[in-house]
């Protein structure tokens, strides 16, 4: 991460083309780098697990599967870039009843470190229509009369009242997620 440290441009690959995921990637990294040019470049990349997952395993496969898909790219020349981020949101049903929650997953050509975001509580509800196979992006549109949510301030905004959102929960599961990589001496087995 030394390395990344020094330069003057880090060109960022996130597995998205959300907006909300590419913004929260740049905003997290900037923060990091506030000295250092940052680029992010979100590109369609396949999380090979359901497009609402169910549980904590299958949200974080999926998060693990996009970066490795952007790696991938640029070990085929694709596409170059210094850090590999992906973000995936999922539910699952605890002992404490249903919530939401994302992985993320942020990668050099040598490292991977995976964090999680913080739980928001979700309705009953919520969880039996996504149980039944709906997004949850969908089920909070039709609740509160919003059109495509998950691109702005998600089932967290709505839910919190605006006082969190969807961006700004990424964003600090990013900077936690960047904690090995930042102190790679700390972190070794």
């Amino acid at each position: 991460m030394q390395e990344i440290a020094n330069l003057k441009k880090i060109r960022v690959l996130v597995g998205s083309t959300n907006p909300v995921k590419i913004n929260a990637a740049k905003v997290a990294i900037c923060q990091i780098f506030p000295e250092t040019d940052i680029e992010c470049i979100g590109i369609h990349a396949p999380s090979m697990v359901p497009d609402q997952p169910m549980t904590e395993v299958e949200t974080r496969q999926g998060a693990i599967n996009r970066v490795t898909y952007c790696q991938s790219l640029v070990n085929s020349n694709d596409h170059s870039a210094e850090l590999f981020v992906a973000m995936e949101g999922g539910v699952d049903n605890f002992e404490h009843g249903p919530a939401t929650f994302a992985y993320i997953v942020v990668a050099t050509a040598n490292q991977v470190s995976v964090g999680r975001s913080a739980l928001l509580p979700l309705p009953s509800c919520v969880y039996r229509s996504l149980a039944a196979g709906e997004e949850l992006g969908d089920v909070m549109d039709r609740l509160f009369n919003t059109k495509n949510i998950k691109q702005q301030g998600g089932a967290i905004g709505l839910l919190t009242k605006g006082h969190a959102t969807r961006e700004s929960i990424y964003t600090q599961a990013l900077i936690l997620a960047m904690a090995p990589l930042l102190n790679p001496e700390l972190y070794q087995d």
